[in-house]
């Protein structure tokens, strides 16, 4: 379970650091999971925490009861994707989970609770078209 709330990932990132949902710096870079090189973890990283920045003022999130890990995904076919998760800080869930660029169908998806994560509530080509939707 975490121990830090997005709004401390947050400014930890403003700072120059990624720290993970323990507060901790480390090699990982806050990816729970990944397949690719562990030298291509930092830069992205840093992609998708500026994501993550901009996903909250979206949703207008309150970071406060929140957090955020990041999944390098390996699909059966097509290339390595990322995604982040936003979870809900007391109990563990995830709320959304935002791929800027599937390897599957090559668009930005959301998915997420609302639906029971039964397939994606917006698809756009990229984040900027998901910013611009209602959901």
């Amino acid at each position: 379970m975490a121990t830090v709330s997005l709004k401390q990932q947050l400014e930890a990132f403003e700072n120059g650091n990624i720290i993970d949902t323990e507060g901790r710096v480390n090699e990982c870079y806050n990816f729970y999971d990944w397949f690719c090189n562990c030298s291509s973890l930092e830069r992205k990283a840093n992609r998708l925490m500026a994501s993550v920045n901009r996903w909250v003022k979206f949703r207008n999130t309150d970071t406060s009861k929140v957090y955020v890990f990041f999944k390098n995904n390996c699909p059966g076919r097509g290339p390595l994707y990322d995604d982040f998760r936003i979870c809900d800080l007391e109990t563990g869930d995830v709320i959304w989970t935002v791929i800027p660029k599937c390897g599957h169908s090559g668009k930005a998806e959301v998915w997420g609770r609302q639906n029971d994560f039964k397939g994606a509530i917006a698809v756009a080509d990229n984040l900027s078209g998901i910013y611009k939707m209602n959901f």
